[in-house]
């Protein structure tokens, strides 16, 4: 895929801020789409242009194949996302979203673009490693995970029809992310983990595991709740991200 080439399908712009000085990514967890990011658009619409992804295979976009593959999915991102970089940018990532946006700063950087910051939320660093076969399950199991992590919406697990429908990104977003091998390379950029102090998919060890993978900076913040504790510490996520993006412009 080409920069001009269907970006409009991957990005998204909930409070469009054409002139703003820096630009926040936002890349969603397993399952998600960009309307999760919508209220962190809101809440730094002032300080970013946040752009949120769109992943093939849900909402708008559910008509197109599932990518199962983080590389694949990584390379089809790059050059939708290169240019973007007319000014500084920040990208954050929860979960499989975290994996992601490493993945697409590496294609970056190869071409001469670095992140002014990234944020990996919600995830263990790449060269740590799991045996996990949630993706194996059958719809009752698989269901049974993503109900345990609190990051559906109550009325999409009610809902028998709509369950249909995301069922299959899901499924393909877990195999994706659950295939990813261990990974040792390293960013130039900044990287801030995040971490929720009881999330059975990251200890706060292995989210400080991303310390080995910037030649840069390094901070862990560490936060009460589960693996969606970005959800329940908004406004707590949101300060941290803003206190970056606004130091983005003046490193800019």
């Amino acid at each position: 895929m080409t920069p001009t080439d269907g970006s409009d399908l991957w990005l998204r712009r909930f409070h469009p801020a054409p002139d703003a000085p820096v630009r926040l990514v936002c890349f969603p967890h397993a399952g998600g789409s960009a309307s999760f990011y919508h209220p962190v658009s809101a809440a730094l619409a002032n300080d970013a242009d946040v752009v949120a992804l769109q992943y093939p295979g849900r909402q708008d976009r559910r008509n197109e194949p599932n990518v199962d593959d983080i590389g694949v999915l990584a390379d089809r991102l790059a050059p939708v996302v290169a240019p973007l970089f007319d000014r500084p940018v920040v990208f954050f990532g929860h979960s499989m979203g975290a994996i992601l946006a490493f993945e697409v700063a590496r294609r970056l950087e190869g071409d001469g673009h670095t992140l002014a910051m990234l944020f990996a939320s919600g995830r263990r660093a790449p060269s740590t490693r799991r045996v996990e076969n949630v993706h194996q399950r059958d719809d009752d199991g698989l269901l049974a995970d993503v109900k345990a992590l609190s990051g559906t919406d109550a009325k999409v697990l009610g809902d028998e029809e709509l369950l249909r429908m995301v069922l299959p990104a899901i499924r393909s977003d877990y195999r994706a992310i659950e295939t990813y091998g261990s990974v040792d390379a390293v960013l130039g950029c900044p990287i801030t983990a995040l971490v929720g102090d009881d999330d059975p998919k990251s200890t706060v060890g292995e989210a400080d595991a991303w310390r080995a993978h910037t030649t840069a900076a390094f901070r862990l913040r560490e936060f009460r709740g589960g693996h969606f504790y970005l959800s329940s510490r908004a406004p707590e996520v949101i300060a941290v991200v803003g206190e970056a993006v606004r130091g983005a412009v003046a490193v800019g």
